[in-house]
């Protein structure tokens, strides 16, 4: 489950893909295989997959407990196995790390 908190010490990566609308569905099964194999990494905490209305963009949440731990994941063979083909289908990837700074529920 999504920790979404301030004062919380949760490694957040967003990613943001731009792909063709043709490409989205095959990408997002890339990235929910993908997600699966991060659950089973040491430090995960969750990852929700979006994809856009449109069909031109996903977007990737991911939360781990350590950033060294994250990385590490990332640059495994297993993780990696499959960008080849991601790389193929997408236009652009852009993962960024953030921390939370303002949560406002109702």
């Amino acid at each position: 489950m999504p920790e979404i908190r301030e004062t919380n010490d949760i490694v957040t990566q967003i990613t943001t893909v731009k792909v063709p609308p043709n490409n989205q569905a095959e990408v997002l099964q890339l990235m929910a295989e993908r997600a699966r194999f991060m659950s089973t990494q040491p430090g995960f905490v969750s990852v929700s997959l979006h994809k856009s209305e449109d069909g031109s963009h996903l977007l990737n949440y991911v939360q781990w407990r350590d950033r060294e731990k994250l990385k590490a994941a990332h640059h495994s063979p297993e993780f990696r196995k499959k960008w080849p083909r991601f790389g193929e289908l997408v236009n652009e990837a852009e993962p960024c790390l953030y921390q939370v700074a303002h949560v406002e529920v109702a």
